[in-house]
């Protein structure tokens, strides 16, 4: 008999079983150093994204929109670049996610003490009412305030990088006052490197004009059209009210159509002026009009109809022609008077607002509104032709923030050399120059980058 605790087969079996566990605890922690540089690897290159979340958004503004890479300082992304490269030199990132679009309406005023591209004796073009230093302005710190857009970065003007996209192109600024506010910004930006010369000039007040850059072949046009539709504007010999044809676009400028490359739109305040409305030949109501015998239906539906009959004459004159057009609208520009237009001090701020003190509201929003819903509607109407490129420059929001950008009293030269006066005539629509408006051109300028792919033409 065998005695207990000897070599017998019960013993090798328990033998066996602590042979198996011992190499099992002996060889788990290399099982686990193998497994865990795997599961970083997986985590570190495929980590799932976060959705975004757009704040401070206008309704309505996903019209223009442009990729922080196109308009990201060049020094962050090659330093970006190169930190990548130096800490993985083997292992080389997946492509990066593409980046959120930016919406360039919505931001913030800050200070930037680079200050204007130009003034009012370095440009020859400002118009008088507008060059507030000549005349005395005594502040200048309106003059030092950049736009700032939530999500991305607003590159400072380039007038060389504009002339050079649009070499060989016809560009017009086509609508009221404040087109040619716009169109006078723009040519006071560019002449900062390259002089423009005046080729053409009919109509008083400078309303119909040419210059060419003879350097690119560039010609930039404006022409007066305060309705863009056909109209008949009041004056002292004839009617005190004005006419307007909704169904008709005014020829003076569609006329002119077939050797536009670029056509920037800009309406809005000639609305709210007494006027009589016709459609289809016969009357269709009127704004204001007490003493005649018309239906009073305001200016809200009426400016939608001008602007759609402009943008379908646009679409339909350039299918015909087969010429490519670029369009874009400037949306209303808000003004800012404090009482009376003839009063001391009707706008008499000296700096922005901030964030949240003033908001986009009442006739404001609402002329914005019916703007950008046309420009995206005619978007839809020629998503067929590739002739055409539709955009809303969407600069009321900026402009709302900016009661210190207008001419005010300055208007005029010295308004108070003879000392203040209770009653002095007042512009608290359009804008000082330079001033607050050339922001308008840098976000054009940033649509036309996009337009083209980020890159200039060669």
């Amino acid at each position: 008999m065998q005695k207990m605790g000897g070599s017998g087969p019960f013993n090798d079996q328990k033998h066996q079983q602590h042979s198996i566990l011992f190499s099992f605890w002996r060889f788990l922690p290399y099982t686990i150093y193998a497994i865990l540089p795997l599961a970083l690897f997986r985590l570190y290159f495929y980590t799932l994204p976060l959705p975004w979340s757009p704040t401070d958004h206008l309704p309505g503004s996903d019209h223009i929109l442009v990729t922080p890479s196109l308009s990201s300082p060049p020094q962050a992304e090659e330093a970006g670049g190169a930190a990548i490269t130096e800490a993985h030199p083997l292992l080389l990132p997946p492509p990066p996610r593409p980046p959120p679009p930016c919406d360039y309406t919505n931001g913030k005023w800050v200070r930037d003490k680079s200050g204007p591209l130009y003034n009012g004796t370095t440009c020859g073009t400002i118009k008088d009412g507008q060059n507030c230093i000549a005349h005395g302005r005594p502040d200048v710190e309106y003059l030092y305030w950049r736009w700032k857009p939530h999500q991305c970065y607003l590159p400072r003007f380039e007038p060389t990088k504009f002339l050079q996209l649009l070499r060989n192109k016809n560009v017009a600024f086509v609508g009221d006052s404040m087109a040619r506010n716009q169109l006078e910004s723009l040519l006071c930006m560019l002449s900062s490197v390259s002089d423009p010369t005046l080729v053409y000039r009919d109509g008083e007040d400078n309303k119909f004009r040419k210059w060419n850059f003879a350097g690119h072949n560039m010609t930039i046009s404006v022409y007066w059209s305060p309705f863009l539709v056909k109209g008949v504007e009041k004056s002292s010999s004839g009617p005190d009210h004005n006419k307007l044809y909704l169904d008709s676009v005014d020829e003076r400028w569609a006329g002119d159509l077939g050797s536009l490359d670029m056509v920037v739109l800009s309406v809005g305040h000639w609305f709210l002026h007494p006027a009589v409305y016709y459609e289809g030949g016969s009357a269709l109501g009127c704004h204001y009009c007490p003493g005649l015998n018309h239906t009073e239906i305001g200016f809200y539906d009426v400016l939608r109809k001008a602007l759609r009959t402009t943008l379908k004459a646009l679409i339909a004159r350039t299918r015909a022609s087969g010429r490519a057009t670029d369009v874009l609208v400037t949306t209303f520009s808000p003004s800012h008077f404090e009482g009376d237009w003839d009063k001391f001090g009707a706008c008499p701020k000296t700096k922005p607002y901030q964030e949240g003190e003033k908001l986009l509201e009442g006739m404001d929003a609402e002329m914005r509104k019916m703007e950008v819903e046309e420009v995206e509607a005619a978007k839809a109407d020629a998503r067929d032709f590739s002739g055409f490129r539709f955009d809303a420059l969407d600069i009321t929001k900026l402009s709302l923030m900016r009661p210190d950008g207008h001419p005010g009293p300055y208007m005029y030269p010295f308004p108070f050399a003879d000392g203040v006066k209770d009653r002095v005539q007042n512009d608290c629509v359009h804008w000082c120059l330079p001033g607050p408006i050339d922001t308008w051109n840098e976000i054009l300028l940033e649509v036309i980058k996009r337009w083209n792919g980020g890159e200039m033409n060669k």
